[in-house]
């Protein structure tokens, strides 16, 4: 079993910048590939970017490509999503996921553990 955290939501102004963070607890936490994921009210839950077992392979939605930036603590047991140029439609909860595959994958029927998600707002 692994536990997953989030932590770092909140109200931001379009244009501005959040850090979240994901703080993970349970199995060895280099072992899994991690993702963040988000959804909107009234909208499935999507993709937003996925980070490697070693911290060096990362994959992005189109959306948050060149805005967002995904990174790990390979030491520690924490994931992040710095989220800059935030716009409105980045509004949604986010949340962390973890897979126990080696792949980098985007849909979020693959990922085995789930994190309760925190709230981004971002006002225009």
């Amino acid at each position: 079993q692994v536990q997953l955290v989030e932590s770092g939501g909140g109200l931001v102004q379009a244009g501005g910048s959040l850090r979240l963070s994901c703080v993970a607890s349970g199995r060895t936490f280099s072992r899994y590939v991690l993702g963040w994921f988000r959804q909107a009210p009234g909208k499935e839950r999507e993709f937003v970017a996925a980070i490697g077992r070693g911290g060096t392979t990362t994959q992005y939605a189109g959306s948050v490509r060149d805005r967002f930036t995904i990174s790990r603590d390979v030491a520690g047991n924490t994931v992040y999503l710095q989220m800059n140029s935030l716009k409105p439609e980045d509004t949604a909860v986010y949340y962390c996921a973890a897979d126990s595959s080696m792949w980098l994958h985007t849909r979020n029927t693959d990922y085995d553990y789930w994190g309760q998600g925190t709230q981004v707002t971002v006002s225009s």
